[in-house]
């Protein structure tokens, strides 16, 4: 285990940290959308079940993001520990489900996971990484959320039953976390502190809330979209694989706001996020379109959540777990009111209407043009 002081071997602990990301996000979190109709089968959901289910999620994360900056200043490493461990035990919990309440625990504990993992990773890699290097470590290790998306893609269309998967799922986070443990760097310790909001909060939390606003009806309603449009089960799966993949491309935005600087690479991300939110809502996408829409959400989210972090980095520097818990809340809260609000105007006005008027919301950004609403 290596110690607490800066060092530049910075890519170390990105990858790692991007490792026990991808565990808590694209196996602890995201994987279960896929799986749904599965559940519904085994454990007989209604739509209400499932939309029940969902929100024990949310609320998972919801409290791992409450608990995040005082298990941060605490120990940083300790939290990222914490993170892939309630990840494992939440998967496993839902493999062993003898019945839906068990599941639907497990589903919370999972959550939490990661709740808890984002602001860690930051704060360790701020501890632990130096200054050179520190804005390429955190966009880098955000992607792992693609990473996680890109390795579970695949795996609704496997022969085996739905625990046996959440099974090598569980056993994936002993691994992980067990490299982890072995791996990640030791910060300073310190003592609890209240997650107040630091000076000039306020765009930010914004900027996140949008995010969420903008990405829950992709994450809700793009595989609907699809197949609406034509596209088979197997199309649809290699979208969603390319979401994972071209994720991976969002680490680069830590170089370019270092060149360009963060409101004009902020600016330009969210105009292709809008682009790949229009092409969802032509009346025959097609393959190629749909991959380039999955391509561009993609590359667009993993770098608008890092550059989220890089943003509260800068607002508060010392203790960026602070800043980020406040951004990742309101990307939380984004999300959850425009989930079922799609849903409602889906069902008036059609999907493809709705991905046409999640580009315009997406253009709203440019008001960060004006110093108040933008980063510093």
């Amino acid at each position: 285990m290596a110690t607490g002081t800066k060092t530049d071997t910075w890519w170390a602990t990105a990858a790692v940290g991007a490792v026990v990301i991808a565990l808590c996000y694209g196996f602890a979190r995201y994987a279960y959308g896929p799986f749904v109709p599965r559940f519904s089968e085994t454990f007989g959901l209604t739509t209400v079940g499932v939309g029940v289910l969902g929100g024990l999620s949310t609320a998972g994360y919801g409290l791992g993001l409450l608990l995040a900056p005082r298990t941060s200043a605490r120990s940083a490493r300790g939290t990222v520990l914490l993170a892939a461990a309630s990840a494992t035990a939440g998967l496993a919990l839902m493999a062993l489900a003898p019945h839906v309440a068990v599941f639907g625990v497990g589903i919370a504990v999972a959550g939490a996971g990661a709740g808890l993992v984002s602001p860690g990773v930051a704060q360790l890699i701020g501890e632990t990484v130096g200054t050179g290097a520190r804005d390429r470590a955190q966009t880098w290790a955000n992607t792992g959320t693609g990473l996680g998306l890109a390795a579970s893609a695949f795996t609704p269309l496997l022969a085996f039953g739905w625990p046996v998967i959440w099974a090598a799922f569980a056993a994936l986070g002993v691994a992980v976390t067990f490299l982890a443990w072995r791996t990640l760097p030791s910060g300073p310790t310190g003592t609890p502190v209240a997650a107040k909001a630091a000076p000039g909060m306020a765009p930010l939390v914004l900027n996140s809330v949008l995010i969420g606003v903008t990405s829950a009806p992709y994450w809700t309603f793009s595989t609907s979209r699809l197949a609406e449009a034509g596209l088979s089960p197997v199309a649809a799966t290699w979208c969603w694989a390319t979401i994972g993949l071209a994720g991976l491309l969002g680490g680069l935005a830590g170089r370019a706001a270092g060149r360009a600087g963060l409101r004009t690479v902020n600016l330009a991300t969210w105009t292709l996020a809008a682009a790949g939110f229009a092409l969802l809502a032509l009346p025959d996408p097609g393959v190629p379109l749909a991959l380039l829409s999955g391509a561009l959400f993609g590359v667009t989210y993993m770098a608008l959540t890092g550059l989220c972090i890089l943003w509260a980095t800068r607002l508060d520097p010392e203790r960026p777990a602070r800043a980020i818990t406040w951004s990742f809340a309101g990307l939380g809260v984004g999300q959850t009111v425009a989930s079922p609000l799609a849903g409602v105007l889906a069902g008036g006005l059609g999907s493809a209407a709705v991905f046409g008027l999640t580009a315009l919301v997406a253009l709203t950004a440019w008001s960060q043009l004006h110093p108040r609403f933008g980063p510093p």
